[in-house]
């Protein structure tokens, strides 16, 4: 699948989420260098939960792009960096703001903003003011990655 094409499946694939699957609104965190390091929310994040949102085509749809130490999914993406060894090349600060804006880092990224709902172009009406992961299910991926050093 192109790149292109990708966007596109992901756009179409938001547009039509169900609303009781809509995430909180998002909360305000401060960027600091490339990095958020502040949770984003009250409780420590959970790798099993982080891990189903990882491998869940429906929620974090990261498998879409990324491939990663989860052989149980087929048909991993290969559009972006692979997430094996995520947690030895970033800290959670960074990986956290990797989820949350990726285009901050990179205004070009392919990689949708995960925890943003403004200033957003194409958003389907079941999403629109909220962001796709919610600040716990941020935190959880982020605990999940965390776990990924080889």
């Amino acid at each position: 699948m192109t790149a292109a094409a990708t966007v596109a499946w992901l756009g179409a694939l938001l547009a039509v989420a169900p609303a009781a699957a809509r995430a909180a609104p998002p909360v305000a965190y401060e960027v600091v260098g490339d990095a958020i390091p502040a949770p984003l929310s009250g409780q420590p994040g959970d790798t099993a939960r982080g891990r189903a949102i990882v491998a869940d085509r429906q929620a974090g749809l990261c498998l879409l792009c990324h491939s990663g130490p989860i052989p149980e999914e087929r048909f991993q993406g290969n559009l972006a960096p692979s997430l094996a060894g995520a947690g030895s090349r970033w800290s959670a600060g960074q990986l956290r703001l990797r989820i949350a804006d990726s285009r901050r880092l990179n205004p070009d990224s392919l990689m949708p903003a995960l925890h943003r709902s403004e200033g957003l172009q194409r958003v389907g009406r079941a999403w629109q003011g909220r962001p796709v992961l919610d600040a716990q299910q941020v935190e959880d991926v982020v605990a999940f990655l965390q776990t990924l050093r080889d």
